[in-house]
């Protein structure tokens, strides 16, 4: 828009200038013109007596030629040396053309006011005679301004109506670029579909087209990255596991010696993280949504689920001395068994990781009418409202006084989004922690 209006605005104004000149000119030269008929009626008065240039002036014809519409006429007779044989004694010099009877326009001054002027050099039986006629700039001053007056209105609106045009035209050229911009900012950060080069407008597909092979290549990209992922924790999960599996034989092999039992128990507590970081990028894997199925669904017992995973925590909770408490009510789902699992388990560790100790977990499921609820509260030290949104991005964490990757609550959003269910965070009820509830289509 500013590198067309901008121009547009001054083509206008340098059309407005030339418009005025050329309105004026024409006017002024019509003008110039009447005092020259002027200059022209008193030759034929002209006359010669003794050798000595006069005039045949009547009183009468006088006064007719000083008429004008708004100002007297003004004119002089002079001879070559200067005498003035009729018209105004205080009339200024006179600037004549170098060529006899050549009519000659140039502005003046007299009796302190600006003066048009019409000088005319001619020759009477061999002797100069030079005639000027002028007339006040007052009635040119008022057609001057009545020609600025409306061409400023008529410029003035030409350039509103095309700076209307501009923006409107830009605008709707401009809508389909603005709906494309639109619908990509809604998109969710893994949505990788192409868009459909039929719904946009011609000039757009080039760019389309080269969107769209970008976003081939990245998903082509990130689907090899998944699948590395998910194959690698795969393929870690058995000999992690067996590994554990001998660790916890050299604790009950070492229990009496404080030394190796210490280390062993640093081991152990490595291998769990390990584990757990590997079973982390399963669940990612996993609740990817372009690796979700909707035939994978099938009714849960959402409150049974709970159940199978208390063991673990209240072991979690024991140690940091945490009252884990249940509240279960029998709910049923539409979802995928072992996702849903890995949604409990990750709010229900959060939960636990930055409750400080001596405080309280709740877990609730409850089945509201038209929607299961699950929620987890907790006495931690809370979320402020600013980080509400960011918590759900990979690798947030709030506090790195705890231990974690930060893709636990990824992993709640990506399982949430593919059992079409929203999650809401919010202060617990005590005034301290936080409460977080997925509300899941009953």
């Amino acid at each position: 828009m500013k590198w067309l209006i901008a121009p547009l605005l001054i083509t206008n104004i340098l059309g407005a200038v030339l418009i005025y000149r050329l309105a004026w000119a024409p006017a002024n030269a019509a003008f110039d013109e009447g005092l020259t008929d002027t200059a022209w009626a008193l030759v034929p008065r002209l006359k010669t007596v003794n050798e000595q240039v006069d005039i045949d002036l009547p009183p009468q014809a006088e006064q007719v030629l000083r008429v004008g519409h708004f100002d007297p006429i003004y004119f002089i007779v002079r001879t070559e040396d200067g005498r003035a044989i009729a018209g105004d004694m205080d009339f200024p010099l006179l600037r004549t053309s170098m060529k006899l009877d050549e009519p000659l326009a140039y502005d003046g001054l007299m009796r302190n006011g600006d003066i048009r002027v019409i000088s005319l050099k001619t020759m009477l039986n061999g002797k100069p005679v030079f005639i000027g006629v002028a007339e006040t700039q007052r009635r040119r001053n008022n057609i001057r301004a009545e020609i600025f007056a409306a061409l400023l209105f008529m410029e003035g609106l030409l350039a509103i109506m095309s700076v209307a045009i501009v923006w409107f035209a830009i605008s709707k050229g401009l809508f389909p670029l603005k709906k494309m911009q639109s619908d990509l900012n809604s998109r969710s950060y893994n949505d990788l579909s192409l868009i459909d080069i039929h719904q946009v407008a011609l000039e757009l597909q080039p760019v389309v087209n080269a969107l769209n092979d970008l976003l081939t290549k990245v998903d082509v990209g990130a689907s090899g990255q998944r699948d590395f992922v998910a194959n690698v924790a795969h393929q870690l999960r058995t000999p992690l596991a067996g590994l554990k599996m001998q660790i916890e034989w050299l604790q009950e092999r070492y229990r009496t010696e404080p030394e190796s039992s210490h280390s062993i128990q640093l081991m152990m507590s490595a291998t769990e993280r390990l584990i757990r970081q590997t079973n982390q990028f399963l669940s990612l894997a996993r609740a990817e949504p372009g690796q979700f199925n909707q035939t994978q669904l099938e009714v849960v017992q959402l409150d049974k689920l709970v159940e199978e995973s208390v063991q673990h925590f209240i072991e979690e909770a024991d140690k940091k001395s945490i009252d884990l408490g249940f509240d279960l009510h029998p709910c049923k789902i539409d979802g995928n068994r072992f996702l849903l699992r890995d949604l409990i388990d990750n709010l229900i560790d959060n939960a636990v990781r930055y409750t400080p100790a001596d405080g309280t977990i709740t877990v609730s499921c409850v089945n509201s009418g038209s929607a299961v609820i699950l929620a987890v509260e907790d006495s931690g030290p809370g979320i402020t409202k600013s980080e509400h949104e960011l918590i759900f991005n990979r690798f947030y964490r709030i506090s790195d006084q705890t231990n974690g990757s930060g893709l636990g609550l990824s992993i709640v959003r990506d399982i949430a989004n593919d059992h079409r269910a929203k999650i809401k965070v919010s202060q617990a009820s005590g005034g301290e922690g936080t409460l977080f509830e997925v509300f899941f289509p009953a």
